[in-house]
């Protein structure tokens, strides 16, 4: 597990290979969490540092699969959008698939990790350590972005990749549609985010973009 100081006081923790499944810790607050199998190395890597709270993007299995047992390790509060807050806490992130019953569900259910009760549903403006939540609906019903003013760095999970993280590939994408409830409500908290004209982009899957033109141009090129 590989660790990187992004910038003063955000932590990218690398889950897999280099980049291509990462947790950010935003102050005190770890965002995301990766899957059940990477409980052990990812509680240990976050023990020298101050870990107060533990906030999603969303909830799919490869986001919250280490949510429970960081949270019984640091005896820390879990806190996720109202959208994602039933599968968070049934640990079953099939329900915020497009098909529920479908393959990828069938296939993704045994990754997940044990549910853990939400202590706090975070909205719009709401504080995350030294960030602010954005409201990014789209991937999951409830998926959450992390904003900080005044280096205008961004936390915005899986609203974009910046890696294939099936294929390893390099490059902007959207998410998988398969995994997508709703592709055009993502596009649109896309374009939200876009708008912010962040300097820094910290993606789930993918090393973090300083490239803002690129990133403004892919966005505004996504269909409508």
């Amino acid at each position: 597990m590989k660790k990187h100081l992004v910038a003063p006081e955000l932590w990218r923790f690398a889950l897999q290979g280099s980049d291509a499944l990462n947790v950010y810790l935003a102050g005190d607050v770890l965002i995301d969490a990766g899957t059940p199998s990477a409980a052990r190395k990812l509680i240990a890597a976050l023990r020298p540092h101050p870990v107060g709270a533990h906030a999603l993007t969303h909830a799919h299995f490869d986001h919250q699969g280490s949510s429970h047992a960081v949270c019984e390790a640091f005896g820390v509060p879990l806190w996720c959008g109202a959208g994602d807050r039933e599968a968070a806490e049934a640990g079953d992130p099939t329900r915020l698939l497009p098909r529920p019953d479908g393959w990828v569900a069938r296939l993704s259910r045994p990754w997940a990790g044990p549910g853990h009760p939400v202590a706090r549903v975070l909205t719009d403006g709401d504080r995350a350590g030294n960030f602010t939540v954005v409201e990014t609906p789209g991937h999951t019903p409830g998926h959450l972005a992390f904003w900080r003013e005044r280096d205008r760095v961004l936390v915005l999970g899986d609203v974009l990749f910046h890696r294939n993280p099936v294929t390893r590939r390099l490059g902007l994408r959207e998410p998988f549609g398969l995994a997508t409830r709703d592709p055009i409500a993502n596009r649109e908290s896309a374009r939200k985010l876009a708008a912010m004209e962040p300097a820094i982009v910290c993606f789930g899957h993918g090393p973090p973009l300083t490239d803002v033109a690129s990133f403004q141009r892919f966005v505004a090129e996504l269909p409508r």
